[in-house]
C-alpha cells in the first residue's frame, strides 16, 4: 500500500493525513475483496524498515491502526472477516498490541475473507524465524512444506497476484517464499487513491494471463 506520503505531498498536506486517507481506502478494498470472494487478502501496512520513519510519524501509524480497530473491529466480525497480524509484534506499544492481540481472538473462528495485515514485518526475517523454529522442534526433514508450516501464512494458500501501487517496481521484502509464482500487478495509483474498480481492473488483468508455473 504505498504512495500516502506522496499523496499529502502533492495536496501540500501532512503526511499523517495521507495516511488517514489510505486508511479509508483499507475499508473499501477490504468490502470489495469480499463483495468479489476473494479467500484472503494481505495489506503491508508497516515493514521492519519503517522504524526509519521519523518518531511522529510513527506514533501517528499506530494511533490511527487502534482508531481504525475500534471503529471497524465490529463490522469486520459481523461480516465474518478473520484477521491475522504477519509480523512481529514486541517492538510495538503495549496498548497497540492489546488491540490487536484483542482483534484477532474476537475474529479468529470467523469464516469469511481471511484479512492479514503485515505490522513489523520483513519477509527475510519470516523466513528466518521458520528456521528457528523449525531447529527448535527438531525436524530434520527440510522441506519446502515445512518451510511453510512455519511461516506466519501457515495454513493459507500462496497469493495468486501481488498488487503493487504507486507505480514501484521492486518486492520490497514482502512474502518472498510466499510468492515465488505469484502474478504482479504495478499501477501508477498511488494507495489513497486506489478504489474497489481498481481492484476489479487488477484481478481482471490477473484473469488474461496464461501461469505456467515452469511448464510450458
Amino acid at each position: 500500500m504505498d504512495g500516502n506520503g506522496r499523496w499529502a505531498k502533492k495536496r501540500s498536506l501532512p503526511r499523517i493525513l495521507g495516511h488517514r486517507q489510505g486508511v479509508k481506502t483499507v475499508k473499501e478494498i477490504v468490502k470489495a475483496s469480499g463483495s468479489l470472494g476473494i479467500r484472503v487478502l494481505t495489506l503491508y501496512a508497516f515493514s521492519t524498515e519503517n522504524w526509519k520513519r521519523p518518531q511522529g510519524e510513527i506514533k501517528g501509524l499506530f494511533s490511527l491502526l487502534i482508531r481504525f480497530l475500534k471503529k471497524e473491529l465490529k463490522e469486520l466480525h459481523k461480516n465474518s472477516v478473520k484477521l491475522k497480524i504477519l509480523g512481529d509484534l514486541a517492538k510495538f506499544p503495549d496498548e497497540v498490541q492489546k488491540e490487536l492481540n484483542g482483534a484477532c481472538e474476537l475474529t479468529e473462528k470467523n469464516t469469511g475473507l481471511q484479512l492479514n495485515i503485515a505490522l513489523n514485518y520483513g519477509a527475510r526475517q519470516e523466513i528466518l524465524y521458520a528456521f528457528e523454529k523449525m531447529t527448535k522442534s527438531g525436524i530434520k526433514n527440510l522441506t519446502e512444506e515445512n518451510v511453510s508450516n512455519f511461516l506466519y501464512t501457515a495454513g493459507q494458500p500462496d497469493p495468486d497476484l501481488l498488487i503493487r501501487t504507486s507505480g514501484e517496481m521492486r518486492i520490497s521484502n514482502f512474502l518472498l517464499w510466499q510468492i515465488a509464482y505469484s502474478e504482479i500487478y504495478v499501477t501508477e495509483k498511488l494507495w489513497p487513491d486506489f478504489t474497489g474498480k481498481d481492484l476489479q481492473k487488477a484481478i481482471i488483468e490477473y484473469q488474461k494471463r496464461e501461469r505456467r508455473f515452469g511448464g510450458i
